[in-house]
This record gives C-alpha cells, sequence and structure tokens, in this order.
C-alpha cells in the first residue's frame, strides 16, 4: 500500500481563490495553551457546520501555529524543522517588522457571511485564552487586482501539480503540512496615483491594463516584479502560493492589501522579502515599498489536518531516537504534555 498523497492530508491550503476572506492573528494568554488546543480541535466540525449551511459557497479555513505557541502548547511532538519566529528585516530605508502571533486563521469563501460566522464561532470557543486579535476583511477587487490596479498573484504556480510541489512538504512525521507568512501592508494612495501609469508600470515591473511583464530590457531591477522572481543555482524558479486580497476602510482612509504566502519551505518567502526590503544588490530595494508600507510580520507552521484533531497520533514513539526531544522526557503521568506550560528548548 503506497504512503498517503500531501495534498490527502493538508489542511485546505489549495482552496481555489475566494471573494472575501478575513485574516485573524491571535495571541494566547499564558496558562491557557490547553483551552486554545481544545478550540483547534474543535475547528474542522466548526468549518463543516457553518459550511454545511451553504456548500456551494465553498468554506474553508486554514490554522496555522507560531512558533512560540508551538513550544509552549505541542512541546512533546516533534518540532517543525522550520518553525521560527518571523525575521524582521531593517534595509535602508524600509523595514519589515516582527509582530506577536500564535495562531493564524485564514477564513475563505464566495460570501462573507460565512466567513464571519465561523471566526465567530472561533472566537467563542477560544473564550478567556484569547488575550489580542489582528482581524482584517479582505475582498476580491474587480478582475484580481489590488488596490494599486495591478493584477496580484499573477505568477503563482499552476495547479494541480506545481502547487502541491511548492506548498506542501512532502515527507516526514508531518507530510502534507506547509508554512505560511503574513504580513498587512497599507498604501499611500494619495502618493501612488501622482505616478503616472508609465510609471506605476516600472515599480511594478507589469503594463497595468493587460498584465504583461515588461521585457527585460526595460524592466528596472529594482521593479517589484524583478525583485520577486528567485532562482536556484541551477536557474529553477523557487515559487510560492500567494492568496492576498485588499482590504480597506474608506472612513478612515486606511487601504492595503493583506499579503499571505505559503510554501513547503518558508525560506523561499523569505528570501523573497529580504531581496524587497534589504535589496539585490543590497540597497537596491523594491520600489513598491515607497508606496506600501509594512505594518504586521508572522509565520506560521500549518500542521497536516488531522494533527489539530488528533494532536497524541503525531507523538514520537519513545525508542524513535529521530523525533527524540532534546528536553525533559515524556511526563511521569503518561500525557503528552499537550496544552500545558513545560516548553521545549528555544529554536
Amino acid at each position: 500500500m503506497s504512503d498517503p498523497r500531501p495534498q490527502d492530508l493538508c489542511q485546505s491550503v489549495l482552496a481555489p481563490p475566494a471573494r472575501v476572506s478575513i485574516f485573524i492573528t491571535l495571541t494566547i494568554r499564558e496558562g491557557a495553551e490547553g483551552a486554545a488546543v481544545a478550540a483547534l480541535a474543535q475547528l474542522p466540525a466548526l468549518k463543516r457546520s457553518v459550511g454545511f449551511r451553504e456548500p456551494e459557497q465553498q468554506l474553508s479555513c486554514v490554522a496555522g501555529i507560531g512558533s512560540r505557541f508551538w513550544d509552549r502548547a505541542y512541546p512533546h511532538l516533534p518540532r517543525p524543522a522550520h518553525l521560527h519566529p518571523f525575521i524582521p528585516l531593517e534595509g535602508s530605508k524600509h523595514s519589515a517588522p516582527s509582530t506577536p502571533g500564535d495562531l493564524l486563521f485564514h477564513v475563505r469563501a464566495m460570501r462573507f457571511d460565512l466567513c464571519f460566522e465561523l471566526v465567530r464561532q472561533l472566537r467563542l470557543a477560544l473564550g478567556d485564552a484569547l488575550e489580542s486579535a489582528d482581524e482584517v476583511h479582505g475582498f476580491r477587487y474587480f478582475d484580481e487586482r489590488d488596490l494599486l490596479g495591478f493584477v496580484d498573484g499573477t505568477e503563482n504556480p499552476e495547479p494541480p501539480v506545481d502547487d502541491v510541489v511548492t506548498t506542501l512538504v512532502p515527507d516526514g512525521p508531518y507530510t502534507g503540512a506547509s508554512y505560511v507568512i503574513v504580513q498587512k501592508y497599507l498604501h499611500d494612495l494619495t502618493a501612488w496615483n501622482a505616478l503616472s501609469v508609465e510609471d506605476q508600470e516600472r515599480v511594478i515591473g507589469r503594463t497595468k491594463l493587460d498584465d504583461i511583464e515588461l521585457p527585460d530590457d526595460v524592466k528596472p531591477s529594482n521593479s517589484h516584479v524583478a525583485l520577486n522572481t528567485i532562482e536556484d543555482a541551477d536557474g529553477t524558479q523557487r515559487q510560492i502560493v500567494r492568496d492576498n486580497l485588499p482590504f480597506g476602510n474608506v472612513g478612515e482612509g486606511e487601504f492595503g492589501t493583506y499579503f499571505i504566502g505559503y510554501a513547503a519551505d518558508p525560506d523561499v518567502t523569505e528570501e523573497m522579502l529580504r531581496h524587497m526590503f534589504l535589496g539585490n544588490p543590497p540597497g537596491n530595494y523594491d520600489r513598491i515599498l515607497d508606496f506600501s508600507t509594512a505594518h504586521t510580520g508572522c509565520l506560521f507552521f500549518v500542521p497536516p489536518a488531522d494533527l489539530l484533531e488528533n494532536p497524541q497520533s503525531f507523538a514520537a514513539a519513545p525508542d524513535d531516537p529521530s523525533t527524540a526531544s532534546d528536553t525533559d522526557p515524556t511526563p511521569a503521568d503518561g500525557s503528552l504534555g499537550i496544552g500545558s506550560l513545560r516548553r521545549s528548548g528555544s529554536k
């Protein structure tokens, strides 16, 4: 019998783009790890209950777990290989901050009311465990454009094969897992709209109307497209799966793009961000940052779907040296320590 495929074990990472999303990043208060783990176990059932009302609306939810919360809540599970806090970046002119985030919920549907109801139920399930939340409501803007007027997500890998290879961990204890980086960018639309269309196209590296990449001899080296094209030494392009959406508050004049990028290895996304903020070569930063400022930054591990409901099944066998913890052994009471305050070593 063959091993299960990564796409059969994953959460709904590869769900098709939705019309609306709620991106909610939470911090969990110290001592409430067990309650939060219990709430995560309810997520699949809550999603089924809400989505069953309108199945054609394609409700989905991806849950991500931050590095510090993993150490607090799952100390006796094998630590995900690439899980770490978001690394802040300080460029010559622009910075990418690292902000708190224990849990991420990426809720998608074709209609907002289903997203709203699922998030409401999740917050009820979390109860007093919830300490703070950053909640952003994203929406589809015309023909897949951001609020700068350009098509967003053109270079996503092609399904059904390329996106699986790009996005899902292929093997190991967490086959089907993924990693996701999120950032909330606010746009200075007044300054942006003061540019001519031709100048905007040079900032992005694509034509505005028909979404065609500019020729290499025309596309500036500090354009968004040029700095986000990452290649291996052999010339193979390294990709991520984006599901960005615009958001905005007309009354407060706050407009932006919520960046969310999934990858089997977060270093691909991190290299893109290093090029954007630090420059490639150093100092040649992404010109889009003169008009779009990052206000948040978090990295999360997206475990296989089964881990949410049954984390015990992912615990290492006591005699398995390949996944042995470098901290104290399983508690004397025979539990896995899931949801306790016991911590593994800092990674």
